[in-house]
Protein backbone atom coordinates (compact mmCIF):
# COMPACT_ATOMS: atom_id res chain seq x y z
CA UNK A 1 0.00 0.00 0.00
CA UNK A 2 1.20 3.60 0.05
CA UNK A 3 -1.03 6.69 0.82
CA UNK A 4 -3.02 9.54 -1.13
CA UNK A 5 -1.26 7.77 -4.91
CA UNK A 6 -0.44 4.87 -5.68
CA UNK A 7 0.37 3.37 -9.48
CA UNK A 8 -2.78 3.30 -10.85
CA UNK A 9 -3.79 6.81 -10.02
CA UNK A 10 -5.04 8.60 -12.86
CA UNK A 11 -3.61 12.50 -13.07
CA UNK A 12 -4.45 15.61 -15.02
CA UNK A 13 -1.75 18.37 -15.11
CA UNK A 14 -2.92 22.26 -15.10
CA UNK A 15 -0.48 24.20 -17.15
CA UNK A 16 0.66 21.33 -19.30
CA UNK A 17 1.98 23.90 -21.99
CA UNK A 18 4.07 26.15 -19.83
CA UNK A 19 7.92 25.44 -20.13
CA UNK A 20 7.92 24.38 -16.30
CA UNK A 21 4.56 21.82 -16.30
CA UNK A 22 6.07 20.31 -19.60
CA UNK A 23 9.23 19.43 -18.28
CA UNK A 24 7.89 17.99 -15.02
CA UNK A 25 4.82 16.11 -16.77
CA UNK A 26 7.23 14.58 -19.62
CA UNK A 27 9.71 13.63 -16.31
CA UNK A 28 6.84 12.27 -14.61
CA UNK A 29 5.52 10.23 -17.62
CA UNK A 30 8.71 8.73 -18.16
CA UNK A 31 8.61 7.49 -14.23
CA UNK A 32 5.38 5.65 -14.98
CA UNK A 33 2.95 7.90 -13.94
CA UNK A 34 -0.89 7.71 -15.27
CA UNK A 35 -0.99 11.07 -16.67
CA UNK A 36 -4.01 11.01 -18.56
CA UNK A 37 -5.11 14.60 -19.32
CA UNK A 38 -3.49 17.91 -19.46
CA UNK A 39 -5.17 21.54 -19.15
CA UNK A 40 -4.82 25.05 -20.65
CA UNK A 41 -7.53 27.17 -21.62
CA UNK A 42 -8.10 27.59 -25.20
CA UNK A 43 -5.48 24.70 -26.03
CA UNK A 44 -8.28 21.80 -25.91
CA UNK A 45 -7.86 19.50 -28.41
CA UNK A 46 -4.10 19.16 -28.81
CA UNK A 47 -1.91 16.22 -27.67
CA UNK A 48 0.72 16.35 -25.45
CA UNK A 49 4.03 14.27 -26.23
CA UNK A 50 1.47 13.02 -29.07
CA UNK A 51 -0.24 10.39 -26.55
CA UNK A 52 -1.75 12.98 -23.43
CA UNK A 53 -4.78 14.83 -24.63
CA UNK A 54 -5.20 18.55 -23.56
CA UNK A 55 -7.95 19.89 -22.70
CA UNK A 56 -10.09 23.65 -22.18
CA UNK A 57 -11.27 22.78 -18.53
CA UNK A 58 -10.54 20.23 -15.66
CA UNK A 59 -14.50 19.72 -15.77
CA UNK A 60 -13.83 18.04 -19.16
CA UNK A 61 -10.65 16.58 -18.46
CA UNK A 62 -12.30 14.82 -15.32
CA UNK A 63 -15.42 13.37 -17.35
CA UNK A 64 -13.19 12.42 -20.36
CA UNK A 65 -10.67 10.37 -18.42
CA UNK A 66 -11.55 10.10 -14.95
CA UNK A 67 -8.55 11.49 -13.34
CA UNK A 68 -8.68 11.76 -9.67
CA UNK A 69 -5.63 13.69 -8.77
CA UNK A 70 -4.27 16.85 -10.26
CA UNK A 71 -0.91 18.80 -10.21
CA UNK A 72 -0.88 22.19 -10.95
CA UNK A 73 1.71 24.14 -12.65
CA UNK A 74 -0.07 27.90 -12.97
CA UNK A 75 1.43 31.07 -12.31
CA UNK A 76 0.78 32.29 -9.06
CA UNK A 77 -2.07 34.92 -10.39
CA UNK A 78 -4.03 32.27 -11.38
CA UNK A 79 -3.25 29.54 -9.08
CA UNK A 80 -5.78 29.89 -6.45
CA UNK A 81 -8.78 29.75 -9.03
CA UNK A 82 -7.06 26.63 -10.57
CA UNK A 83 -7.15 25.09 -7.19
CA UNK A 84 -10.82 25.76 -7.26
CA UNK A 85 -11.76 24.42 -10.33
CA UNK A 86 -10.06 21.40 -9.39
CA UNK A 87 -12.02 21.18 -6.59
CA UNK A 88 -15.58 22.06 -8.52
CA UNK A 89 -14.75 19.44 -10.80
CA UNK A 90 -14.14 16.25 -8.13
CA UNK A 91 -10.55 16.21 -8.37
CA UNK A 92 -9.56 13.66 -4.98
CA UNK A 93 -6.54 15.10 -4.56
CA UNK A 94 -5.02 18.49 -5.82
CA UNK A 95 -1.33 19.27 -5.75
CA UNK A 96 -0.05 22.58 -6.31
CA UNK A 97 3.37 22.82 -6.89
CA UNK A 98 2.83 26.81 -7.75
CA UNK A 99 5.26 29.17 -5.27
CA UNK A 100 4.64 32.42 -4.35
CA UNK A 101 0.41 32.74 -4.10
CA UNK A 102 -0.62 35.38 -2.36
CA UNK A 103 -1.81 35.04 1.31
CA UNK A 104 -5.15 36.25 0.90
CA UNK A 105 -5.63 34.35 -2.20
CA UNK A 106 -4.44 31.21 0.28
CA UNK A 107 -7.51 32.28 2.46
CA UNK A 108 -10.58 32.42 0.36
CA UNK A 109 -9.38 28.75 -0.83
CA UNK A 110 -8.90 27.03 2.14
CA UNK A 111 -12.29 28.51 3.15
CA UNK A 112 -14.02 27.37 0.06
CA UNK A 113 -12.24 23.94 -0.12
CA UNK A 114 -14.40 23.34 3.34
CA UNK A 115 -17.21 22.94 0.81
CA UNK A 116 -15.73 20.30 -0.74
CA UNK A 117 -14.31 16.83 -0.70
CA UNK A 118 -11.02 17.36 -2.34
CA UNK A 119 -7.19 17.59 -0.61
CA UNK A 120 -4.99 20.06 -1.33
CA UNK A 121 -1.78 19.09 -0.85
CA UNK A 122 0.47 22.46 -1.28
CA UNK A 123 1.09 25.16 -2.27
CA UNK A 124 4.67 25.98 -3.08
CA UNK A 125 5.39 21.99 -2.90
CA UNK A 126 7.65 19.10 -4.47
CA UNK A 127 4.77 17.26 -4.41
CA UNK A 128 4.21 13.57 -3.78
CA UNK A 129 6.46 10.66 -4.84
CA UNK A 130 5.07 6.38 -4.15
CA UNK A 131 8.12 4.98 -5.80
CA UNK A 132 7.72 2.33 -8.29
CA UNK A 133 9.58 -1.45 -8.42
CA UNK A 134 12.82 -1.64 -10.43
CA UNK A 135 15.72 0.43 -12.18
CA UNK A 136 12.74 1.84 -14.71
CA UNK A 137 10.36 2.37 -11.81
CA UNK A 138 7.63 0.52 -12.78
CA UNK A 139 4.71 0.75 -10.93
CA UNK A 140 5.57 4.58 -9.20
CA UNK A 141 3.77 7.94 -9.37
CA UNK A 142 5.51 10.96 -9.57
CA UNK A 143 3.05 14.08 -9.13
CA UNK A 144 5.49 17.32 -8.95
CA UNK A 145 8.98 18.36 -9.37
CA UNK A 146 10.53 15.93 -7.21
CA UNK A 147 13.59 13.79 -8.87
CA UNK A 148 12.50 10.31 -9.43
CA UNK A 149 15.89 8.73 -9.51
CA UNK A 150 16.77 9.12 -5.93
CA UNK A 151 13.67 7.11 -4.88
CA UNK A 152 13.34 3.43 -3.95
CA UNK A 153 10.42 1.43 -3.05
CA UNK A 154 10.26 0.48 0.30
CA UNK A 155 8.50 0.66 4.19
CA UNK A 156 9.74 4.37 5.11
CA UNK A 157 6.74 7.47 4.67
CA UNK A 158 8.79 10.61 4.53
CA UNK A 159 6.88 14.27 5.10
CA UNK A 160 8.72 17.35 4.97
CA UNK A 161 7.97 21.24 4.54
CA UNK A 162 11.45 21.74 2.96
CA UNK A 163 11.29 20.04 -0.79
CA UNK A 164 15.40 19.85 -0.89
CA UNK A 165 15.29 18.43 2.75
CA UNK A 166 12.95 15.99 1.29
CA UNK A 167 15.33 14.74 -1.41
CA UNK A 168 18.14 14.75 1.02
CA UNK A 169 16.13 12.15 3.38
CA UNK A 170 15.07 10.36 0.23
CA UNK A 171 18.38 10.26 -0.72
CA UNK A 172 20.35 8.99 2.48
CA UNK A 173 17.65 5.84 2.79
CA UNK A 174 18.07 4.75 -0.59
CA UNK A 175 21.60 4.88 -0.38
CA UNK A 176 21.56 2.92 3.18
CA UNK A 177 18.98 0.47 1.61
CA UNK A 178 16.20 1.51 2.61
CA UNK A 179 12.87 2.43 0.50
CA UNK A 180 10.02 4.95 0.92
CA UNK A 181 6.06 3.84 0.77
CA UNK A 182 5.57 7.37 0.01
CA UNK A 183 7.11 10.77 -0.18
CA UNK A 184 5.09 14.37 0.83
CA UNK A 185 6.40 17.34 0.47
CA UNK A 186 3.33 19.80 2.17
CA UNK A 187 4.82 23.26 0.96
CA UNK A 188 6.20 25.54 2.76
CA UNK A 189 3.23 28.44 2.55
CA UNK A 190 1.80 29.54 6.10
CA UNK A 191 -1.49 28.62 4.61
CA UNK A 192 -1.72 25.02 2.99
CA UNK A 193 -3.99 22.23 2.53
CA UNK A 194 -2.19 19.68 4.54
CA UNK A 195 -0.09 19.63 7.35
CA UNK A 196 2.74 17.31 9.46
CA UNK A 197 -0.19 15.87 11.66
CA UNK A 198 -2.35 15.01 8.51
CA UNK A 199 0.31 12.98 7.23
CA UNK A 200 1.64 11.47 9.99
CA UNK A 201 -2.33 10.24 10.53
CA UNK A 202 -2.05 8.21 7.26
CA UNK A 203 1.05 6.94 7.87
CA UNK A 204 0.11 5.58 10.82
CA UNK A 205 -2.67 3.86 9.20
CA UNK A 206 -0.76 2.55 6.44
CA UNK A 207 0.62 -1.30 6.99
CA UNK A 208 3.22 -0.80 4.50
CA UNK A 209 4.99 2.27 6.04
CA UNK A 210 7.06 0.99 8.91
CA UNK A 211 8.71 4.32 10.04
CA UNK A 212 8.65 7.72 9.33
CA UNK A 213 11.16 10.80 9.09
CA UNK A 214 9.59 14.13 9.80
CA UNK A 215 11.27 17.15 8.58
CA UNK A 216 10.09 20.72 9.39
CA UNK A 217 11.40 24.00 10.07
CA UNK A 218 10.61 27.42 12.27
CA UNK A 219 7.46 29.03 12.40
CA UNK A 220 4.11 27.65 13.00
CA UNK A 221 3.41 25.13 15.09
CA UNK A 222 2.43 22.33 12.54
CA UNK A 223 5.22 19.94 14.14
CA UNK A 224 4.54 20.51 17.72
CA UNK A 225 0.77 20.04 16.84
CA UNK A 226 2.44 16.49 15.20
CA UNK A 227 4.59 15.19 17.32
CA UNK A 228 2.44 15.98 20.46
CA UNK A 229 -0.16 13.46 18.38
CA UNK A 230 2.01 10.75 17.91
CA UNK A 231 3.34 10.65 21.31
CA UNK A 232 -0.86 9.62 22.27
CA UNK A 233 -1.27 7.47 19.03
CA UNK A 234 1.85 6.67 16.59
CA UNK A 235 3.59 3.70 17.93
CA UNK A 236 5.84 3.29 14.57
CA UNK A 237 9.38 4.76 14.99
CA UNK A 238 9.61 8.86 14.22
CA UNK A 239 12.95 10.61 13.27
CA UNK A 240 12.48 14.22 12.72
CA UNK A 241 14.82 17.47 11.84
CA UNK A 242 14.04 21.04 12.34
CA UNK A 243 15.40 23.38 10.00
CA UNK A 244 16.79 27.05 10.67
CA UNK A 245 18.63 27.41 13.76
CA UNK A 246 20.60 30.03 13.54
CA UNK A 247 17.21 32.19 12.01
CA UNK A 248 17.01 35.36 13.57
CA UNK A 249 13.61 35.72 15.64
CA UNK A 250 11.40 38.17 13.11
CA UNK A 251 13.18 37.53 10.12
CA UNK A 252 12.29 35.41 7.22
CA UNK A 253 14.14 32.64 5.76
CA UNK A 254 13.19 31.02 2.39
CA UNK A 255 9.62 29.97 2.56
CA UNK A 256 6.73 32.36 3.50
CA UNK A 257 5.89 30.34 6.85
CA UNK A 258 9.37 30.26 8.11
CA UNK A 259 9.43 32.95 10.59
CA UNK A 260 9.59 33.19 14.60
CA UNK A 261 6.70 34.58 15.49
CA UNK A 262 6.09 32.73 19.05
CA UNK A 263 7.68 30.63 21.78
CA UNK A 264 7.04 27.69 20.15
CA UNK A 265 8.23 28.92 16.52
CA UNK A 266 12.32 28.37 16.88
CA UNK A 267 14.48 25.62 16.03
CA UNK A 268 15.24 25.14 19.39
CA UNK A 269 11.92 24.66 20.83
CA UNK A 270 10.53 22.35 18.18
CA UNK A 271 13.39 20.01 18.85
CA UNK A 272 12.81 20.00 22.47
CA UNK A 273 9.12 19.41 21.92
CA UNK A 274 10.01 16.62 19.62
CA UNK A 275 12.34 14.83 21.95
CA UNK A 276 10.13 15.00 24.57
CA UNK A 277 7.45 13.16 22.05
CA UNK A 278 9.73 10.42 21.82
CA UNK A 279 10.69 11.45 18.27
CA UNK A 280 14.71 10.90 17.35
CA UNK A 281 16.04 14.54 16.69
CA UNK A 282 18.62 14.29 13.76
CA UNK A 283 21.03 17.62 14.84
CA UNK A 284 22.19 18.10 10.96
CA UNK A 285 20.41 17.54 7.63
CA UNK A 286 23.17 14.84 6.80
CA UNK A 287 21.82 12.62 10.36
CA UNK A 288 18.33 12.20 9.57
CA UNK A 289 18.25 8.62 7.79
CA UNK A 290 20.85 7.15 10.41
CA UNK A 291 18.94 8.86 13.36
CA UNK A 292 15.89 7.07 12.00
CA UNK A 293 17.78 3.70 12.08
CA UNK A 294 19.05 4.11 15.17
CA UNK A 295 15.83 4.86 16.71
CA UNK A 296 13.84 1.73 14.33
CA UNK A 297 16.51 -0.49 15.50
CA UNK A 298 18.42 -1.27 11.94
Amino acid sequence: MSILIEQNTKVLVQGITGSFGARHAKLSLEYGTKIVAGVTPAKGGQLFENVVPIFDTVGEAVKETGATASAIFVPPAFAADAILEAADAGVELIVCITEGIPVMDMMRVKSMLQGFKSRLVGPNCPGLVTPGHGEKSHGGCRIGIAPGYIHKRGNVGVVSRSGTLTYEAVWQLTQLGYGQSTCVGIGGDPINGTSHLDVLEMFNDDPETEAIIMIGEIGGTAEVEAARWAKDHCKKPIAGFIAGATAPPGRRMGHAGAIVGGAEDTAQAKKAILAECGIAVAETPGDMARTLLERWGR
